[in-house]
């Protein structure tokens, strides 16, 4: 490139990087100092009502969450991270070949040894 000098200073190419962190930066401090000039802020008792997710709350807000709901919270979490290995994978299979294969198959075959774990005790239930 034009800008590349004779010795390959790879400092150059980090340029573009360095311009992008550089309006991150700005435009993460202008933003709220924007909003806090212009915007202003009046509180009145309605808008201190909590309100979540489009709905009113009803009854306390220090009731007990039950624990099927962080069960069935980390199950999809593991699941959401099989498929960001399931992606890289089909990307680079051709090169992988046979091998590649029958590890994603032992992968998904593990997983889904988990699953029909988790589904026959019950994990899966929402009462």
């Amino acid at each position: 490139m034009w800008f590349r000098t004779p010795g390959g200073d790879l400092l150059l190419d980090y340029i573009p990087v360095l311009v992008h962190f550089v309006i991150v930066v700005g435009l993460t401090a202008a933003l709220p100092a924007l909003h806090a000039l212009v915007g202003g802020s009046r509180p009145t008792p309605p808008k201190m009502e909590p309100y979540e997710s489009g709905v009113w709350t009803i009854g306390s807000t220090r009731e007990r969450v039950p624990i099927r709901y962080y069960l069935i919270a980390m199950l999809f979490i593991l699941f959401d991270i099989e498929t960001v290995f399931l992606f890289p994978w089909a990307v680079v299979y051709r090169r992988l070949g046979a091998f590649g294969l029958i590890e994603m198959l032992v992968f998904v075959g593990v997983l889904g040894a988990g699953l029909i774990y988790a589904w026959k005790r019950g994990a899966l239930e929402w009462e």
